[in-house]
């Protein structure tokens, strides 16, 4: 291995064995007999398959189950939310592609609701949690955590501040129900 794989961190096309020793996994690749660096990040060799592999120093974000994340509300169907995922709550890294999301009926909110607009507005942001990533992004917000985290007024578009009782506008005084999540207003 060259001193940088002992070290741990390796660039793009860095040695880091022969093919005879160790197999390469996720990050590595073979090129005549010899394992070869595909990412720069951190090496890691599996003692029990021998296989080593590349952990990326910049990974591309990618949405797993039970992640949270930021979406925007983009259109309000009878028993579905559509959004746009925006970025990873835990890192505030952008989602590649701004994926569509859905938030179903049933996954909005612990109690019952009947109508989602009655919940949620288009332009909404919410903090929801990936309920899967694959092969469609689901999304929930029915954790206490979770909902609305930035709205605006469905009159004028000025942003609604946080009341004892739900939202008011201060530019035209209308006040507006959401499913608010805790950290309203808070946007990270």
């Amino acid at each position: 291995m060259s001193e940088g794989a002992e070290n741990g961190f390796v660039l793009p096309g860095e040695f880091l064995g022969n093919a005879e020793e160790i197999a390469p996994g996720r990050g590595a690749y073979e090129y005549k007999g010899k394992i070869y660096a595909a990412l720069m990040g951190t090496v890691h060799v599996e003692s029990e398959s021998k296989t080593v592999t590349v952990q990326a120093l910049h990974e591309i974000p990618h949405l797993s189950e039970n992640d949270i994340v930021y979406a925007r509300v983009e259109d309000i169907k009878p028993a579905m939310l559509i959004t746009t995922v925006l970025c990873s709550a835990a890192t505030g890294r952008i989602v590649p592609g701004y994926p569509d999301g859905t938030v179903h009926i049933s996954k909005a909110k612990n109690s019952y609701v009947e109508r989602l607009s009655d919940e949620f507005a288009i332009g909404d942001i919410l903090k929801a949690k990936v309920i899967s990533g694959y092969p469609a992004v689901k999304l929930a917000t029915q954790d206490s955590n979770l909902g609305v985290v930035s709205a605006r007024c469905q009159e004028c578009h000025s942003t609604l501040t946080k009341l004892d009782k739900g939202l008011y506008c201060s530019r035209c005084g209308k006040h507006e129900e959401r499913h608010l999540a805790p950290t309203y207003g808070q946007l990270e």
